[in-house]
Parts: structure tokens; C-alpha cells; sequence
């Protein structure tokens, strides 16, 4: 490989349930994380959020003194709570961009399984003269009773890449609309033909990873208290908070091998498989 590049993150410190695991992933590879946080502990939407709580997972884990502490007003009232996303997001990667070549922008309940491979994508994309990452996430649904996880999928069961927005930008990128920004992108997948529903069939893959080395986005995989205090604060809080949206995840929790029999005749969304993964300390969430 060429030389040796910068990276720096930011984090957005309001949801700590899987807080610490998503950091400690990629602490040893950054130079230093900026630690973005609204200081009365505000949400987007105007609503509580337990910032004092990740402040102070995030001093635990800060053993080298990289963590750089940011608070700011982002509760704009009067703002849709999209548009104060990005306006924190855009914030902290200013901060962040200082001394750095890349900036990663991972959401606190994506943790990166295989950090050795995600900084040689990095680093081939610097090479290439991209301007941002696009790296496969899968989706964790929930945990089922059994102790295994229902993951988003296709409607055959096949894995799936998710691509929220790029998850690493060049120093100075400014945000368009939360993640996403105007980058060209280097983009990684779980095989040679695009796996994202999303995304057209023939769009560009540039590099191959196994799905054991993707982003595991946790972002249902809470209890349900938590789920529906999220709900709340949520950039996405309009939607999220649909009673009918937690009576299908309580359902398909408690219900998950039907859930997965069902999968080739639901929509994209609601295409779900078993999922079996490495234990962790919090992945008794979703029992009952």
C-alpha cells in the first residue's frame, strides 16, 4: 500500500445502547474521534435524550485520550429533525476534518466486524482517488428467544448489502442530507453484482468482502423500552413510532421462523432471515 493515511470519526452522542461496541471496533485506527453532543440533552425532535450516559461510556472506553468533546445546540424546533441531523453531522465533520485525510461517519449501533479489512478498502479507495466509502451494512432486525438474529435479506434469504450513506469521506466533505453527500464513491460489496435492492442491478461493485467482514447495523436490536424511547428522538421519528411498526417488530420477534417463511412474498423491507452471530454482552436484547 501507499502511504500511511489520517483517519479521524465523529460520533453522535445520543442512543448508547450499542455505543460502546461500535467505538472500541474502530478506536485503534483513528487518530481522534469528535464527540458530538446537544448540551441540554435534546433530541432532534425536541425530546430527552441520555446524553450525560454516553458521555460517560465514552471517558470509560477513551484509554488513549483520543475522544474530543463537542457540545453544541441542536434541537431547532422549528426544523424538521432530518434537517438538524445534518446540520450536527456537518458540524462534527468540520471538527473532525481537521489534521485527518479521511473522516468516518459510523452511526453508534453499526459496529464494524472486520476493522483489518474495512481500512484496506479505505486505503484502496484513497489510492483510487475516491472521495468516500460505500461499505455493505447488514441489517439486524431484532433477537429472537433462540439467540439467533433476523437480518434483512433478499427474497430468497441471500445476503444483502445496505448502503445508508457513504460511511468514510475525505477531510472537508460537507453533507447533503444526513449521511449522504456528493462524493465519488468506492464501492464495496458482498459479491461481484450488486446486492442492494435499492441500488440498479448493474451497478458498480470495485471491491468484493465477505459478508463475516460487513458493518452489522444493529438498528432494531434493543429492548422494547428502548425502542420506543428511540422511536422518539429519531431523525426518522414520524415513522418510526407507528404503533403498527412496533407491533410487527414485537410480532416477528416472538414469531421469527414464520417471519422467514414469508419472505419471498413481502415487500423489500419486510424480507427477513436467521441469522446466527458471535455473542456479545448485549445480545440477550429482544427476549421475553
Amino acid at each position: 500500500m501507499g502511504r500511511r493515511i489520517r483517519i479521524n470519526a465523529y460520533v453522535l452522542a445520543a442512543d448508547p445502547w450499542w455505543l460502546e461496541e461500535s467505538v472500541r471496533a474502530y478506536y485503534p485506527v483513528v487518530d481522534r474521534i469528535v464527540v458530538s453532543y446537544d448540551e441540554d440533552s435534546t433530541s432532534w425532535t425536541g425530546t430527552p435524550i441520555p446524553v450525560e450516559d454516553c458521555l460517560s461510556r465514552l471517558r470509560a472506553i477513551d484509554v488513549e485520550g483520543k475522544c474530543d468533546f463537542r457540545p453544541g445546540h441542536y434541537a431547532r424546533l422549528d426544523e424538521h429533525p432530518l434537517d438538524n441531523d445534518t446540520f450536527q453531522r456537518a458540524d462534527a465533520l468540520a471538527a473532525a476534518s481537521d489534521g485527518a485525510d479521511w473522516v468516518l461517519q459510523l452511526d453508534t449501533d453499526e459496529v464494524i466486524a472486520d476493522v483489518g479489512e474495512f481500512v484496506s478498502c479505505l486505503e484502496e479507495a484513497d489510492e483510487r482517488g475516491a472521495t468516500g466509502l460505500e461499505y455493505p451494512s447488514r441489517y439486524l432486525y431484532t433477537r429472537t428467544r433462540s439467540g439467533r438474529f433476523l437480518e434483512m435479506s433478499s427474497r430468497l434469504w441471500g445476503t444483502i448489502g445496505n448502503y445508508p450513506g457513504p460511511v468514510a469521506v475525505v477531510a472537508g466533505t460537507v453533507p447533503r442530507h444526513a449521511r449522504q453527500a456528493d462524493v465519488s464513491p468506492f464501492r464495496v460489496d458482498f459479491a461481484a453484482n450488486n446486492t442492494d435492492p435499492r441500488h440498479p442491478s448493474d451497478a458498480i461493485v470495485q471491491r468484493v468482502i465477505r459478508p463475516r467482514a460487513g458493518i452489522l447495523h444493529y438498528y432494531w436490536v434493543r429492548s422494547e423500552e428502548h425502542m420506543r424511547r428511540k422511536a422518539g428522538w429519531s431523525g426518522h421519528a414520524d415513522t418510526y413510532s407507528e404503533p403498527a411498526r412496533m407491533r410487527a417488530w414485537r410480532w416477528r420477534t416472538r414469531h421469527p421462523l414464520l417471519t422467514t417463511l414469508s419472505a419471498p412474498f413481502q415487500p423489500m423491507d419486510n424480507r427477513f432471515r436467521l441469522t446466527t452471530l458471535p455473542p456479545s454482552r448485549r445480545h440477550w436484547v429482544g427476549e421475553s
